[in-house]
């Protein structure tokens, strides 16, 4: 796994000799979903990530199978009839951090980083608004920002629509280290 985020973050964020790089192996995406009838979450322990400071290119990557739900047969649903993750094993984001920060200097930063998001075999433009708490050596990712599924073209049966929100609640911590 952790080769395969090395590599993954080498060609995305084209690797420069004197750019200075965080990594993370071991982030947390969540997401919920609320509706009358069911409120539905799950967590991702296993998100691999990349910061370049130099260029502030950010790119995250996680296994779509990596969400544990608190009931098994939701979980079987989601990899299974909604996010399909036998076709579509990964959802990742690659953009860059529109504010000019140094975060390589102490402090807490509001950022704004725009780019493409792969989910379910479809890329997208995304906004992310979050903060990057940085103490020099380590960066702490904060970011919660809404997924229409039918963007995505994540179908929902009718059978279960009033049970699976069509706005989905997703939220990100990320803890990187300086490499």
């Amino acid at each position: 796994m952790r080769h395969l985020i090395v590599v993954f973050s080498l060609i995305i964020l084209g690797y420069q000799a004197n750019g200075q790089l965080y990594m993370a192996q071991n982030g947390e995406v969540s997401f919920f979903s609320k509706t009358p009838l069911e409120d539905i979450d799950a967590l991702n322990k296993q998100v691999g990530s990349i910061i370049n400071t130099d260029n502030n290119e950010v790119a995250v990557q996680m296994r779509v199978t990596s969400f544990v739900f608190p009931n098994k047969l939701m979980q079987e649903h989601f990899n299974e009839n909604y996010l399909e993750s036998d076709k579509f094993p990964s959802a990742t984001f690659k953009g860059k951090i529109r504010e000019v920060v140094d975060l390589n200097i102490p402090g807490t930063y509001t950022v704004t980083a725009s780019g493409t998001a792969s989910i379910h075999g479809i890329t997208r433009p995304i906004e992310l608004k979050g903060s990057i708490i940085s103490t020099g050596n380590q960066l702490t990712l904060n970011c919660q920002f809404d997924i229409k599924l039918v963007d995505y073209k994540i179908d929902i049966p009718r059978i279960v629509f009033a049970k699976i929100a069509e706005v989905i609640r997703v939220s990100s911590k990320i803890n990187y280290v300086k490499k």
